[in-house]
């Protein structure tokens, strides 16, 4: 059965808007301590939001769509000569306004707070790197890590979802695989690996997390090119 086009856009579109709102509202309304005594996620607790919200729409929406849920994910499928450039805009379209519409509905939720909230740098849970932005690391480390941490998490989708790979298992590999990803990377940029993760809490808080929005369209592409290349170059011929 042909799945219309329009269909596969709301899948990435409602499957992005919950990654967004999940992952990044696990982390500005649940990652530290509340003032109502919770305990908050912290580093595991926030990486599980991300990693199981994967999870759930690779089960939900990948029979439609994919659930490439990431323009670094299309762009490298796409290179693999997996989808024609129309769906890859088509869908990368719909990653971002995905994206924009949880950063709204979380900002929305975050204002609701009686005791009032002033969205700081790096609201919303935007990305960001350097002074003032948790360990401050440099430039060079952010996009290092976030190209080496995109390149393993495409070419693991690549894999996982090719003939090679167990198709009923793949959802969970890859939701680990970003799961894995947030461990390590949080502490350094608050961990992207995807450009529409990024913009959608980047354009509401503004400021500075608006200002280093480049580094998490670049570096993603940059690691999602390298494991299209390298995944030609190795998958097996028949």
């Amino acid at each position: 059965m042909e799945i219309k086009t329009s269909l596969k856009f709301f899948a990435e579109l409602i499957g992005t808007f919950g990654l967004v709102l999940f992952g990044c509202g696990a982390a500005a309304i649940a990652g530290a301590n509340t003032t109502g005594g919770l305990s908050g996620l912290g580093l595991l607790g926030i990486s599980v939001a991300f990693g199981l919200s994967v999870v759930v729409f690779a089960y939900a929406i990948g029979g439609l769509s994919g659930c490439h849920i990431n323009p670094a994910v299309t762009v490298g499928v796409l290179l693999a000569g997996r989808l024609s450039a129309k769906h890859a805009v088509v869908y990368i379209v719909a990653q971002f306004s995905g994206a924009l519409l949880a950063a709204l509905v979380l900002q929305q939720i975050l204002l609701g707070q009686l005791a009032g909230f002033t969205a700081g740098e790096w609201a919303f849970g935007a990305n960001g790197w350097g002074k003032g932005y948790q360990n401050e690391y440099g430039t060079p480390s952010a996009f290092l890590i976030e190209s080496v941490l995109t390149f393993l998490f495409v070419f693991i989708i690549l894999v996982t979802t090719s003939k090679l790979g167990n198709s009923t298992m793949a959802g969970l590999a890859i939701g680990f695989t970003l799961l894995l990803i947030h461990l390590v990377a949080i502490p350094v940029t608050g961990t992207s690996v995807n450009p529409a993760r990024s913009f959608g809490p980047a354009v509401l808080a503004g400021g500075q997390a608006l200002s280093q929005l480049w580094l998490f369209i670049v570096a993603p592409l940059v690691g999602a090119i390298a494991a299209a290349a390298v995944w030609r170059v190795l998958e097996p011929k028949d």
